[in-house]
């Protein structure tokens, strides 16, 4: 059974942050909290140079690292609980997240939609059959000038073409003033979290910064099966980062960042939300597993695994030249070179099955019976998802060069960029999986197992190991050039256009194991592959050319009106299974068309109002199809990804920061999205095919899968007005609401329900005077139970599951300064 995206599309725990308790020194670079600062001054770097965020003609949404820490902002979910185009998906868990932006979603195998970007290098690619790489790795979100979120394709400036969208983190780059702050946290589920910075100017040309951010949490579902931890959804993760700046010249600047990021955990586990008694033989052990916990509170999940792990480790180091050629000419180069390692072990679907002491069969003749003796009460694993044994899920290196020239003509009229941009990706090692299905087994790597379940029903259900190893690489070639021509005081143009050129490449093994008797495996090839080995080989290539047309209108300093129309691309890829006439996907194309305002007012109320509306056409559209085995083929049910969908996306976002009275601040951000899959391609299979059918995880008429229409998140700080002697004293709340969503097209339970939740947040700077801070947070306050995500196997194991979004947190922290 292959799972709807594998865990994919998490969607943002929609939390409410009421500010943090913060006291101290305000932090260089960032504004107290009283005195939030204003749009019209926010500096974003969008179209890759420094521009006041009401001057750019792009829908974006900005958060300074002040606000990253008053709204409880310390990952990619709590990002996109506060910005509401933005949704999330995380591969069993949050070890490892990546991003979607108006609909436009990553699946399993797939390019990423929305490309993350860490000073300007971007995230390193995962390359594996399950979901990794090219997101936030845990513990980024300290020590950053800021967060950008970039909607809509991204097709000419930057280095990945991506149809959503960019994530742009800014980190603090080195300053020529020694400071430093060590911060402490502790919370609810024994949470531990320490930060330490310090910015040194070793010379007058020379300057050094570093940080560390680690965190520990206890889980907050409760296994009662007995079986491995007793917590999942835990946090354990350790960041570290060096940055160095050196003036060769004064007008020659290098500037290197060096990161890494390690996170170990016991990962999420579903919950098995649903049974269907009527689904043979499964159905029964669902239901049997909900009985069994109930009583055991909202939050209790069963575990079948003794050692499930999440692992992830990552180190990038990014070095960026730039040189001020002349008044009107810059220079920057960009190079970049990362690795991403990924391990996980876990049961795919929450499940714990134990063998009845009666196995009840439905015939033509009535209800038939078999007792399982001795045997009752052992384990039957559905789906085991482990990384191969002396191997990992994901090994992975990525490197990448861009050179950049920028200029501008002598009348200031004529902006341009123009440069190319090289990616590579390759494996390292042995990546790949080693899965068992229905298997008893007392040491997979050495193949003791024994199928149980045969032994009462016969061969109709088939355990077996699934062993794959691969390689995947990955080289993307670019060449690009942008320019804004001044036509007046009031209007202005802007041309983009950009060629791609991608190549992929993968190889490796696939082999199915079959257990006649118990510790006898029999190996068989996966279909598609070749030779005693198993081998598999497939290439793509893919290029486009994409481009953008824009026209802005400035009637006064306070309002900029826009309208543009972009071209975006997402490169095509290789399916690691499925039938061997559907070993590679095509890229999928859209067409977006998008107008906004961003305004300004003064006066007794001030404040900024951005608004955008979009249409986007996606054509050639990646979509995800499970191909259902055909009996006695002796393989089981596989995914993979055809260009057969055509879909539109329209909606509109709204972002507002208003000061209605004296110390008083109000944020406001909504997203409407409407989406509908306008057309699926029927797939056609070869007669003699081991699979009988394609279906696609998608339904003509049908909204994307994960896309809620209604989105909104509304932030109210108060800034209490006392003697300024004591330190500023800030308290906030955030209310949002995540209207429901498709989780599987055609499901029992297709929609997740929507959910509204809270956070709140206490802040005192420099107390009375002192050196340091204090903050107090709480997320989801009243404590709401809510889902954010779904699987649905009602009709075939008799099951649906959910992953949990987080209870009640909260907890208190201090940062203390030194100048």
């Amino acid at each position: 059974m292959s799972k709807v995206n594998l865990k994919s599309l998490l969607q943002g725990a929609t939390v409410l942050s009421l500010g943090a308790f913060g006291l101290g020194l305000p932090v260089p670079g960032t504004a107290r909290a009283a005195d939030v600062e204003s749009s019209e001054q926010i500096i974003v770097t969008a179209r890759r140079v420094e521009e006041r965020l009401q001057d750019v003609p792009i829908s974006i949404s900005v958060f300074d690292q002040k606000q990253l820490s008053d709204r409880g902002i310390t990952n990619g979910r709590d990002l996109s609980v506060y910005t509401p185009s933005l949704q999330i998906s995380s591969l069993l868990g949050s070890t490892d997240v990546q991003f979607s932006l108006r609909g436009f979603l990553q699946d399993l195998q797939t390019a990423p939609t929305v490309a993350v970007y860490f000073a300007d290098a971007v995230a390193p690619r995962g390359g594996a059959t399950v979901q990794t790489g090219d997101g936030v790795a845990p513990g980024s979100f300290f020590d950053l000038q800021n967060v950008q979120v970039l909607k809509g394709p991204q097709g000419t400036l930057f280095g990945r073409n991506t149809t959503g969208g960019a994530v742009l983190l800014v980190p603090q780059k080195p300053t020529g003033k020694f400071e430093s702050y060590v911060e402490a946290a502790y919370g609810n589920y024994n949470m531990e979290n320490v930060q330490a910075v310090v910015n040194v100017p070793l010379s007058d040309k020379v300057r050094f910064r570093a940080g560390v951010n680690q965190e520990k949490r206890d889980g907050f579902e409760n296994n009662i099966s007995g079986i491995g931890p007793s917590a999942f959804g835990d946090v354990g993760y350790v960041a570290a980062r060096a940055s160095l700046v050196v003036d060769v010249t004064p007008n020659l600047e290098n500037y290197t960042v060096l990161t890494f990021n390690r996170s170990k955990d016991n990962g999420a586990i579903e919950q098995v939300q649903t049974c269907n008694p009527a689904a043979p033989i499964f159905g029964a052990l669902n239901c049997a597993q909900i009985a069994r916990e109930q009583g055991h509170g909202r939050y209790v999940v069963e575990n079948d695994l003794p050692d499930p792990i999440s692992y992830l480790r990552q180190w990038q180091v990014i070095n960026t030249t730039t040189w001020q050629a002349t008044d009107n000419l810059t220079i920057k180069n960009i190079a970049n070179y990362a690795q991403l390692k990924n391990d996980v072990r876990t049961t795919l679907f929450g499940d714990n099955w134990l063998l009845p002491a009666v196995i009840s069969i439905p015939t033509p003749a009535g209800v038939f019976n078999i007792p399982t003796g001795p045997l009752a009460g052992t384990a039957i694993p559905f789906i085991f998802l482990k990384h191969p044994p002396g191997g990992d899920e994901a090994n992975q290196e990525t490197y990448s060069e861009e050179l950049q020239f920028q200029g501008r003509s002598f009348d200031n009229r004529l902006t341009w960029q123009a440069g190319g941009y090289m990616e590579g990706s390759d494996t390292i090692g042995l990546s790949g999986s080693f899965n068992n299905t229905f298997l008893n087994c007392s040491d997979m790597a050495n193949f003791k197992c024994s199928n149980v379940l045969s032994l009462f029903i016969g061969p109709a259900v088939a355990g077996t190991l699934t062993t794959q190893n691969f390689g995947v690489s990955f080289h993307n070639y670019g060449v690009y050039e942008q320019a804004t021509y001044k036509l007046s005081d009031a209007f202005k143009v802007t041309e983009g256009l950009r060629y791609t050129d991608d190549l992929v490449k993968g190889s490796g093994n696939r082999i199915l194991y079959f257990f006649p008797a118990p510790n006898t495996p029999t190996p068989q090839c996966y279909p598609g592959t070749v030779g005693s080995a198993c081998f598999q080989q497939n290439r793509v290539s893919s290029h486009a050319p994409t481009w953008l047309i824009d026209l802005d209108y400035t009637p006064n300093q306070n309002v900029l009106l826009y309208a543009k129309y972009a071209r975006g691309y997402r490169q095509g890829s290789i399916n690691q299974g499925g039938p061997a006439s559907h070993a590679t996907f095509q890229p999928e194309h859209v067409d977006s068309y998008e107008v906004g305002a961003k305004t300004s007012f003064q006066g007794a109320v001030s404040g900024t109002l951005n608004v955008a509306g979009f249409y986007n056409d996606l054509t050639n559209q990646q979509v995800q199809v499970n191909y259902q085995a055909r009996p006695g083929s002796g393989i089981s049910q596989n995914g993979g990804i055809s260009n057969i969908g055509k879909s539109r996306i329209w909606g509109f976002e709204v972002e507002s920061t208003v000061k209605p009275v004296k110390d008083v601040t109000l944020n406001v951000a909504y997203t409407y999205l409407n989406t509908k899959v306008l057309q699926l391609t029927p797939i056609v299979l070869a007669p003699n095919d081991l699979y009988i059918s394609a279906v696609p995880l998608a339904l003509v008429g049908t909204p994307l899968s994960f896309t809620p229409k209604h989105k909104i998140s509304t932030t109210l700080s108060y800034h209490l007005p006392l003697d300024e002697s004591l330190g500023p004293i800030t308290a906030s709340g955030t209310l949002v609401y995540n209207d429901r969503e498709l989780s599987q097209a055609g499901g029992a339970v297709p929609y997740i329900p929507g959910y509204t939740l809270l956070n709140m947040n206490l802040s005192w700077e420099s107390v009375t005077g002192k050196p340091f801070d204090i903050e107090l947070f709480m997320t989801n306050v009243t404590n709401k139970f809510y889902v954010t995500y779904g699987a649905d196997q009602f009709k075939t194991t008799g099951q649906v599951d959910r992953t949990l979004g987080e209870p009640r947190m909260f907890g208190a922290r201090v940062r203390v300064h030194f100048q």
